[in-house]
């Protein structure tokens, strides 16, 4: 299948959701590779096997499905000559057991389900391997009472312990030996167990030291009281670590002599995981079975997009039965696209086993091929704009055109000069269906539509569109012609309603406007000394064409220089050396005081304090006016 499609389609989001369903990792790792079957038995019996799991799983029943998450993981070590640990062990026996328990399963609901219960007979009972995992490990340890040998050496360790224990408290309590101490504990340091002696008292004591603190400040000494209990102690774990590996050999070696049959019962609930992963997706999205056949014919009752909420309005499609092609025309937002989407995923759904959100009585085809021209196909690095992308797709498709393949165009011929691209669409169309294919494609194109309407084979259909309201219904009705609602989008995109009437105006054939008109100067020109001039008005911002300083207009009298507000300072400017940026009108509120442009912030200030009756300000004036006629009299 080609892989374009299955990406446009969106069916590789649909095999993530199996996988989430699916238990065990080789199952997960099986359903990735899943492609649609073109094969109509397989697909058949996939359905078969799909509905048998969702009648366990609408029944609230549970398939015994356990130890399956690690289990191939788990046999490869054990080919690998690899001694299981306890915890891995467990696992397997869980595998074990749950062979078993599914075969009895399936037995017990063969009438609900003959075709799963068929792939159960065959798994293995290997129930003697179960109980003998069973019955030596227990919380993921060996139990005590695995071996003879073991049980022996667990006392005889459990004594020598109690015994080391007994004479260390022994001399942690004597009097002699009290100053000396740390704490009046045990501690065990590896293999051995200590007392913690004062670091100045270590070398006073008859033993052995095993550790001393990171600080320096205490000693942990075996006595030698206890150096020959330690030393059997250390003998016996020894000999009990060597008895436990034996153990674990033997149980592993068991599995090792079972491995093909092991392997045979992993493959066929491997199958069951997987078919199972199917049903609970197909519930989730509560699917139905449909009907499949190979005569190209699909008839779809209230189809939904998986992807889609579950309020989508659900969607009624046929073709191959009546007419081999269907052209779709309506607005752009009106759902042709989720129309193609929805026909081409549910399809491939079909074709890989799975039930599909629709209604009962729902009929889909099995395709060799399906292939799709959705979305843009522009590729930078190829240099393809999204016209030659569109005709390199259809390009490599042609040739793999026949009976039974399913075509999806969107929008076919966009993307050039319409009649071009209109013809161009018909062509590839018409090619097509003479090799065989069932074609379904969106367009705007009036040509396109009118060939839909004559050719005897094929049918066009509309999105519906509430005049009323303006608005899209996003339902399909085959048989008609749909505008494109250009209009309704340019409302929605909120483009002026004179600009809309306009158009509309066109639309129904009225004459253009093409009569040139007079457009005056915002500012009105003064003409002297043979030059043209240009008035400002205060508040104007201009440039400097000399220093390409932005200032601002403060006066213009009509003469050959302009005051211009400029860092911080009004300058003369010669009105040739100035650029209007932006007038004030475009700059200000209309009531704006543009006074307080041109004045400092403390100029205002204090003016605003001085008619307010501040007598602060008032006395700051004062003083500035005695100081300037004093300044006067110094001169």
């Amino acid at each position: 299948m080609n892989q374009t499609t299955l990406m446009k389609l969106q069916y590789n989001q649909v095999i993530e959701k199996i996988q989430e369903k699916a238990i065990g990792e080789h199952s997960k790792a099986i359903i990735g590779e899943w492609l649609p079957q073109s094969h109509l038995a397989t697909v058949e019996k996939r359905q078969i096997e799909t509905k048998e799991a969702r009648l366990i799983l609408d029944s609230n029943q549970h398939v015994p499905f356990m130890g399956l998450s690690r289990i191939v993981v788990l046999m490869d070590q054990v080919r690998k000559g690899l001694i299981l640990t306890p915890g891995d062990l467990v696992e397997c026996g869980d595998f074990l057991r749950s062979s078993r328990l599914i075969m009895k399963f399936f037995e017990k609901n063969q009438y609900q389900t003959p075709t799963l219960y068929a792939y159960s007979r065959y798994l293995p009972d290997l129930m003697e391997i179960e109980t003998a995992i069973e019955a030596k490990i227990s919380n993921q340890k060996i139990v005590d009472t695995a071996t003879t040998q073991l049980a022996k050496i667990r006392r005889k360790k459990i004594e020598l312990q109690k015994e080391i224990q007994e004479k260390l408290m022994k001399f942690i309590r004597h009097g002699k030996n009290k100053e000396m101490i740390q704490e009046s504990m045990v501690v065990k340091k590896g293999e051995h167990y200590t007392v913690p002696i004062k670091a100045s008292y270590k070398n006073k004591v008859a033993g052995t030291l095993i550790e001393e603190s990171s600080k320096g400040q205490t000693a942990f000494i075996e006595p030698s009281a206890v150096s020959k209990l330690n030393e059997q102690l250390n003998q016996l774990m020894m000999e009990e670590t060597m008895e436990e590996y034996q153990i674990l050999a033997e149980l592993t070696g068991y599995l090792a002599e079972n491995e093909a049959v092991i392997d045979q019962a992993i493959e066929t609930i491997t199958v069951l995981d997987c078919i199972f992963a199917r049903g609970k997706y197909s519930r989730e999205i509560n699917g139905v079975t449909p009907k499949v056949n190979k005569e190209e014919r699909i008839h779809l009752i209230g189809g939904r997009h998986p992807f889609l909420p579950s309020d989508a309005i659900p969607l009624n499609f046929e073709i191959g039965e009546a007419y081999r092609g269907l052209v779709i025309t309506g607005a752009n937002a009106g759902g042709k696209t989720v129309v193609l989407k929805t026909i081409g995923l549910l399809t491939l759904m079909a074709m890989v086993g799975l039930q599909v959100p629709a209604k009962e009585g729902t009929e889909l085809a099995v395709f060799d091929q399906i292939f799709v021209d959705i979305g843009d196909q522009q590729n930078l690095e190829n240099a393809l704009s999204t016209f030659s992308g569109h005709l390199k797709n259809i390009g490599e498709m042609l040739p793999k055109i026949n009976r039974h393949t399913f075509v999806l165009f969107d929008e076919i011929g966009s993307g050039t000069e319409p009649n071009e691209g209109a013809s161009l669409a018909i062509a590839i169309m018409g090619e097509m269906y003479q090799k065989g294919a069932i074609i379904v494609a969106t367009t705007h194109y009036g040509e396109v539509k009118r060939f839909a309407q004559e050719h005897e084979d094929f049918v066009p259909a509309a999105m519906a569109f509430d005049q009323e309201t303006l608005s899209p219904l996003y339902r399909l009705i085959v048989g008609q012609v749909g505008e494109s609602q250009a209009l309704w989008i340019a409302q929605k995109m909120n483009l002026t309603a004179n600009v809309i009437e306009k158009a509309q105006s066109y639309i129904n054939k009225a004459p253009f406007e093409t009569t040139r008109q007079t457009f005056k100067l915002a500012q009105k020109p003064l003409n002297t000394s043979n030059e043209t001039l240009v008035l400002y008005t205060k508040g104007d911002r201009v440039e400097l064409t000399e220093s390409k300083k932005v200032g601002l207009v403060f006066q213009d009298d009509e003469q050959e220089n302009v005051q211009i507000y400029v860092d911080g300072e009004i300058k003369e400017v010669l009105r040739r050396r100035i650029r209007l940026l932006a007038g004030r009108e475009v700059l200000y509120p209309q009531d704006y005081d543009l006074e307080q442009l041109f004045s400092d912030f403390h100029e205002r200030k204090q003016e605003k304090d001085l008619l307010r009756g501040s007598k602060k300000a008032h006395k700051r004036l004062d003083k500035e006016a005695k100081q300037r006629r004093f300044n006067q009299k110094d001169q």
